[in-house]
């Protein structure tokens, strides 16, 4: 997957920040979605790479029980994680133990579960 995400990062959008981010959705069963940060110059409207990954599977098809993995990499010698807007989205529809490895581009990572990264996570309850 590194080798993957590494690759990815040339698609990176970044004219700003000159940060690519690359990341992977995988399903269940099996198949793989990417996206990249993408960015403009009001720097609202562009995405991260993780909710461009899961936005191309939900895109198919993929429904909230389906999704098992994701795989981030930043562009940089640190291991870094989603940021919070991307955690709002993983949290709504990945399970809690949900691995998400975070890779930096030289190769190390960090494994984490969707429960470590959201440990108070707002959800559907929350809104009744």
């Amino acid at each position: 997957m590194k080798d993957k995400l590494l690759k990815l990062h040339q698609n990176s959008y970044v004219p700003i920040s000159h940060f690519p981010v690359s990341a992977c959705v995988v399903t269940k069963d099996g198949r793989e979605f990417f996206g990249v940060n993408v960015e403009d110059c009001s720097t609202r409207a562009g995405t991260c790479a993780e909710r461009a990954a899961i936005f191309n599977a939900i895109t198919v098809g993929v429904k909230k029980d389906d999704f098992k993995e994701l795989y981030v990499m930043v562009s940089s010698g640190r291991v870094g994680t989603p940021c919070f807007v991307c955690r709002q989205m993983i949290s709504e529809l990945f399970p809690k133990d949900a691995l998400v490895r975070c890779y930096s581009t030289t190769g190390e990572y960090v494994d984490y579960t969707v429960g470590q990264l959201c440990p108070y996570p707002f959800g559907e309850d929350d809104l009744i």
